[in-house]
C-alpha cells in the first residue's frame, strides 16, 4: 500500500553521541578521511547501505547499537578528537586571515549547480563540480565565501540503460529533510524565505536551506512550498529542465532571490555582508539587477548604481561556444520586469539593454545572459589560458575597435579539490612520506611549485599503489556492471561472464564526462577493427572504462551512448571495454585513481578547461588528451601524451575525426602500451613509474583548487573589493557622469596628423624615432584621455602583432582650433617588418581596463596615407 503522507523521523542520539549530529551536518566529512572513518565504525554495513552518507546512516542505526557506542570509551575518545578537529578547522586562522591588502570582508558566489558530495545531488557535470571544489577550497583557505544556488527537488537525472542500450532517465524525489541541510529560520522560528513578483500579481516564493561546507555556508532556494501555486512550486523541480520561461524563472530566482537570501542570512547570523559578488556563468546574472535596484531604492540613479555594482562584481564564463549560453526572447524577459512584475523601480528598457546582442552578428531580439553578465561586471575571466583567448574572440563585439587580445577578459585556470578526489591510499602514502598535517596542507592550501618529496618514494611502492588502485577499480566496475545488466533485464544466470571483466594487470584507460557532440564519446570507435586489436593484443592489451550522461533532450548524444554501449556488449570485447551508466561523484572517486591513462579527445578549442584529467593526475594517472583547455597550458611529455589535431576550417569534420582517431590509435599502439609493459632490470616499468612520479611532483601542485582560489583572491576578489569601496554613492555618481560626458563628446575626438623623425623606410635595431601627433579632443580635456603609440612587428596585412603600447605626452597649449600636440619616442626594439599606429582612449583612475568603455579613436585613412610608415 502507498502512504498518503511522508515524515522524516530523526534519531534521538544519546548525549555522549550528540557531536555525531554536528559532524554529519557539516559537509567537511565528504573530504575529511578521519570523519568518514569514524562514521563507518558506527556500523560498517549500514554505512555502505547509506552510500557513505552520515545523515542516512544515523537515521538507520539501531538504538541498541547507539547505546553500545555511548558506553564505548574508545569510540568516544575518537569522537571527541574528530569533533575537536572540526572545531579547530572552523574557528582557527587559515591562509586568508594571514593576508594583508584590503581583502573583501565576504564574497558571495552564485552558481546554478554545486557538486559537493553524492549525498547532495545538485549537479550535472563540470560546472557544478568546479563550484563545489571552489567552495571547499575557499573553506580550507579561510576565504569568507557564501555560496548561493537552487535546491532541485529531483536534482539531475539518474541514468540507466534499456536492453538495447538507449539511455533512460529517472528523477527520484529528494526530501530536504533527509539531506545534509538545515532550514534557515527567523528568530520566531518561522522559515526564512524570499519572494519574487510575477506578472499578473502572482508571486514566486522560496524557502532558504543551508548546507554547511566546512567554513562556507551554501544557501539553496527551494520553491516547492505550500504558499506557491502549482506552477511556481515546480520552478526548482530539476536542474536544466523545462522550457524558456521555466529556465528564466529559475535564473531570476537564483540571481534576484539569491541576493535577497544573502541579505537575510547576513541579517540572521551576523555574517559579514559581501563586498564582492562572483557570478559563476551567466545563469546567475540577474543578481546585478537586484543590487542595482537596492541602490536605486536608496536614492541613486540607474547609471550611478550600475557603476557601483560593476565595481564589486566578478563574472566567470565557462563556455567556449555561443550555443552554450542561455538566451531568451526579449519580450519574455520584458514581461517579467517592470511595474506589473519584478524590480518595478527600474525602467524595463534599461534592463533589456544590458542583455541585448547589439553588436555585429548578434541577434537583436535575444536577451543573452552572458552578455548581461559581462556588462554588469567590471572583471571577467575564462577558466584556462586558451579559454580566455577563445572568450576574448567570442565576446569581442562588446568592445568594438579593440583587437581581441585587448578585450578585458582574463583567465584563471580551474583547479580541483585534492582532498575530495585523491584516493585514501595516495593520501596515506603522502602522509607516510612527509607527515599527515603537511600532506593535508600540501593538498588543500598548496603554494609550492613542486612536491619534491615524491622523488623519495621507492619505485616498488609507487607501482604497488597503482596496482592496488587498479584492482579496486576492477572490483567496482564488475559490481556496477552487474547492477546495470540486471536493470537492463538480464537474469543472474546470464551474468557469469562479468567475473572476468577487466584485469588488474592490464593497462587501463578511463573516459568519463557529459556527452555533448564536441566531447566525441565515440571517437575511439572510428576504426573498430583497430580498436579491437588494441583491446585483444596478446602481449600488450588495453582495457577501457567509459561513462557519461547525455542531456535528456539530446537525442544525438543518446545515440552516441547507444553506439558505444552496443560495441561494449559484443562478447568478443566485453571483458576489455565497459560502459558504466549513472556517472556521478561516487563513481568518479573510484574511477580517477584506478585508471593508468585518462583520455580526453574534444574538438579543439571547445573544451573550456576539462578538470577530470586533473583529478586523475593527482592519483598518478597519466593524461592522453587533445591540446585543449588546461592540457594545452600545462602539457609536458613528462606528464603524458598530446593527441595531434587537424585544426582549421578547411578540414571536413569526418576527415578530422578520422585523422585524430588514427593519431590516437598510433599513440596507444606505438608509445603508450609498450612503455606500460616494458620492464627494467628490477622487473618494474621504470619509465612508466618515472612519468607517474613527474605527474605527481610537477603537475600535482598546479592543478589544486587551492591555487585557483588564491588566484581569484589576489587577481579578482581583492581588486573588486577595492573598487567596491572606492565606488561609494558620490564617487559612483561622478564616474557615471564622466562616462556619459565622454560618450557624448567622443564623436569630436580625432587624430588629425601624425609624423615621425624617420626619413626612410628602413632603420637599424635600437634606433629611437620621434613621434609627433596632433589630436582634436572636442569638449574633452587631456585628463579625460590617453594618447598612445602602438608598435610592433607586422604581418603580411600590416596588422601589428605582439604590440608595445607607449603613452605620448601633450606639449604646449591648444592651437586656435583647439587641437593639441602629443609627442614621444618610438623605440625600434625588434628586427623585421615593423609598424606603428596611434590611438586615443578614455582614461580614468576607476576604470579596470582602458577598453572598459569600448571607445577608441585611430587615425583616419587620410591621415594614414600622409604619415603611416612601415620600417623594414
Amino acid at each position: 500500500m502507498k502512504a498518503i503522507r511522508r515524515f522524516t523521523v530523526r534519531p534521538v542520539l544519546p548525549d555522549p553521541l550528540r557531536p555525531l549530529s554536528d559532524l554529519a551536518r557539516n559537509l567537511r566529512w565528504s573530504w575529511h578521511a578521519e570523519t568518514r572513518d569514524l562514521f563507518q565504525s558506527v556500523d560498517a554495513e549500514a554505512w555502505a547501505a547509506a552510500g557513505g552518507d552520515p545523515v542516512r546512516l544515523l537515521g538507520s542505526v539501531r538504538p541498541a547499537r547507539l547505546a553500545e557506542l555511548a558506553g564505548d570509551r574508545r569510540f568516544l575518545r575518537r569522537l571527541t578528537a574528530v569533533a575537536d578537529d572540526l572545531d579547530d578547522y572552523l574557528t582557527g586562522e587559515r591562509w586568508y586571515q594571514s593576508q594583508s591588502g584590503g581583502l573583501p570582508a565576504a564574497v558571495a558566489y552564485f552558481s546554478p549547480e554545486f557538486g559537493i558530495t553524492a549525498a547532495l545531488p545538485q549537479y550535472s557535470g563540470g560546472l557544478g563540480i568546479l563550484a563545489g571544489d571552489h567552495l571547499k577550497a575557499a573553506s580550507d583557505l579561510g576565504v569568507p565565501l557564501i555560496g548561493v544556488g537552487l535546491l532541485y527537488r529531483h536534482g539531475y537525472f539518474r541514468q540507466t540503460l534499456s536492453r538495447d542500450g538507449w539511455q533512460q532517465e529517472h528523477y527520484p524525489v529528494l526530501d530536504p529533510n533527509e539531506l545534509p541541510l538545515t532550514q534557515l529560520k527567523e528568530p520566531d522560528g518561522t522559515p526564512a524565505g524570499v519572494s519574487l513578483a510575477l506578472p499578473g500579481g502572482r508571486a514566486l516564493r522560496a524557502r532558504i536551506w543551508l548546507a554547511q561546507v566546512g567554513r562556507v555556508p551554501l544557501l539553496l532556494l527551494d520553491s516547492d512550498v505550500e504558499e506557491n501555486d502549482f506552477g511556481e512550486r515546480g520552478v526548482t523541480d530539476r536542474l536544466y529542465g523545462g522550457g524558456s520561461e521555466h529556465r528564466l524563472l529559475q535564473e531570476m530566482l537564483l540571481g534576484i532571490g539569491g541576493v535577497r537570501a544573502v541579505r537575510t542570512y547576513c541579517r540572521l547570523t551576523g555574517h559579514p555582508v559581501p563586498e564582492v559578488f562572483h557570478t559563476n556563468e551567466g545563469h546567475a546574472g540577474f543578481l546585478g539587477l537586484e543590487r542595482i535596484s537596492e541602490l536605486c531604492a536608496d536614492g541613486l540613479d540607474f547609471d550611478s548604481a550600475l557603476e557601483a555594482v560593476r565595481g564589486g562584481t566578478v563574472f566567470t564564463t565557462h563556455t567556449p561556444v555561443p550555443a552554450g549560453i542561455d538566451r531568451f526572447d526579449r519580450e519574455l524577459v520584458g514581461r517579467h520586469f517592470g511595474l506589473d512584475a519584478e524590480l518595478p523601480g527600474i525602467d524595463v528598457q534599461r534592463i533589456l539593454a544590458l542583455g541585448m546582442e547589439t553588436y555585429p552578428g548578434g541577434e537583436p531580439n535575444l536577451f543573452n545572459m552572458a552578455v548581461m553578465g559581462l556588462r554588469l561586471a567590471q572583471r571577467a575571466n575564462g577558466v584556462s589560458l586558451l579559454h580566455g583567448q577563445v572568450s576574448r574572440g567570442m565576446f569581442a563585439g562588446l568592445w568594438p575597435g579593440f583587437d581581441a587580445e585587448e578585450v578585458p577578459i582574463t583567465s584563471v585556470t580551474n583547479g580541483v579539490h585534492a582532498p575530495t578526489w585523491v584516493a585514501p591510499e595516495v593520501l596515506r602514502l603522502g602522509a607516510r612520506q612527509i607527515g599527515a598535517q603537511r600532506a593535508e596542507d600540501a593538498l588543500s592550501v598548496g603554494g609550492s611549485e613542486r612536491w619534491d618529496s615524491v622523488a623519495d618514494i621507492p619505485d616498488q611502492e609507487i607501482w604497488e599503489l597503482r596496482r592496488t588502485l587498479r584492482e579496486q577499480l576492477v572490483l567496482e566496475v564488475r559490481e556496477r556492471l552487474r547492477v546495470s545488466w540486471r536493470q537492463r533485464g538480464a537474469a543472474n544466470a546470464e551474468l557469469g561472464w562479468i567475473d572476468g571483466v577487466l584485469d588488474p594487470d592490464v593497462l587501463t584507460i578511463g573516459f568519463a564526462r557529459r556527452v555533448p557532440s564536441y566531447k566525441r564519446l565515440t571517437l575511439m570507435l572510428r576504426d573498430r577493427d583497430r580498436l579491437m586489436e588494441l583491446l585483444l593484443h596478446e602481449e600488450r592489451p588495453v582495457q577501457l572504462v567509459v561513462a557519461g550522461k547525455a542531456h535528456p533532450a539530446d537525442d544525438g548524444g543518446k545515440r552516441l551512448v547507444q553506439e558505444l554501449v552496443r560495441f561494449t556488449d559484443d562478447p568478443r570485447v566485453r571483458h576489455r571495454i565497459v560502459f558504466l551508466p549513472d556517472y556521478g561523484m561516487a563513481m568518479a572517486q573510484k574511477l580517477y585513481p584506478g585508471c593508468d591513462i585518462w583520455l580526453n579527445n574534444p574538438l579543439r578549442p571547445l573544451e573550456a578547461c576539462g578538470t577530470s584529467g586533473m583529478k586523475a593526475a593527482l592519483n598518478g594517472c597519466l593524461n592522453l588528451s587533445v591540446l585543449d583547455g588546461w592540457w594545452d597550458e600545462w602539457f609536458q611529455p613528462d606528464f603524458g601524451w598530446a593527441i595531434p589535431t587537424a585544426d582549421g576550417a578547411a578540414t571536413e569534420p569526418d576527415r578530422r575525426d578520422d585523422i585524430e582517431a588514427a593519431a590516437l590509435y598510433d599513440l596507444l599502439e606505438q608509445r603508450i602500451a609498450p612503455r606500460f609493459y616494458e620492464r627494467g632490470r628490477g622487473g618494474l616499468p621504470d619509465r612508466w613509474i618515472e612519468m607517474v612520479r613527474q605527474t605527481l611532483s610537477l603537475l600535482g601542485p598546479k592543478v589544486l583548487a587551492g591555487r585557483m582560489v588564491r588566484e581569484y583572491v589576489d587577481r579578482l576578489y581583492a581588486p573588486a573589493a577595492q573598487a567596491h569601496r572606492a565606488l561609494a554613492p558620490d564617487t559612483a555618481r561622478d564616474l557615471a557622469e564622466w562616462k556619459a560626458r565622454v560618450r557624448g563628446a567622443w564623436p569630436g575626438v580625432s587624430v588629425d596628423h601624425v609624423e615621425t623623425t624617420a626619413t626612410t623606410a628602413t632603420a637599424e635595431l635600437g634606433t629611437t624615432v620621434g613621434l609627433r601627433v596632433r589630436v582634436a579632443l572636442g569638449s574633452l580635456t587631456p585628463d579625460d584621455v590617453e594618447v598612445q603609440a602602438v608598435s610592433g612587428r607586422v604581418d603580411a596585412e600590416d596588422r601589428i602583432t605582439d604590440a608595445t603600447v607607449v603613452p605620448l605626452k601633450p606639449t604646449g597649449t591648444p592651437d586656435l582650433e583647439g587641437r593639441l600636440v602629443y609627442e614621444g619616442p618610438l623605440s625600434l626594439d625588434r628586427t623585421g617588418p615593423y609598424g606603428y599606429t596611434v590611438r586615443i582612449l578614455p582614461t580614468h583612475r576607476l576604470l579596470a581596463s582602458a577598453a572598459e568603455l569600448g571607445l577608441v579613436t585611430v587615425p583616419s585613412e587620410e591621415v594614414v596615407e600622409g604619415a603611416g610608415m612601415l620600417l623594414r
